[in-house]
């Protein structure tokens, strides 16, 4: 696989995870990070790392609108919930670790 396939099949597969998590904004990013070390506002992150890297200003809150799909303000107050006692606690054993 030459370097601009392997290119194109990783941005279409990142662009089908953004659209998932896009999706299925029952699932809570508290949720993400405990089971896979990562949550939408990481990928704002290394979305905002890339864009830099070359040479592209996006700020974070800008990042963050790319990856939520709309303001993560206005994000918050659709669909993110209080965390539970569990996932919080789940949350402080993986930082510890």
């Amino acid at each position: 696989m030459n370097a601009d396939t392997r290119r194109e099949i990783e941005a279409a597969t990142f662009r089908h995870l953004i659209g998932y998590l896009r999706e299925h904004t029952e699932v809570q990013n508290i949720d993400l990070m405990n089971l896979a070390g990562f949550c939408r506002n990481c990928l704002s992150k290394w979305y905002r790392a890339a864009a830099e890297e070359r040479g592209i200003d996006v700020d974070y809150e800008q990042a963050r609108e790319i990856i939520y799909g709309m303001p993560y303000s206005e994000w918050k107050d659709k669909y993110q919930k209080e965390a539970t006692k569990e996932q919080a606690e789940a949350y402080a054993a993986r930082q510890a670790t």
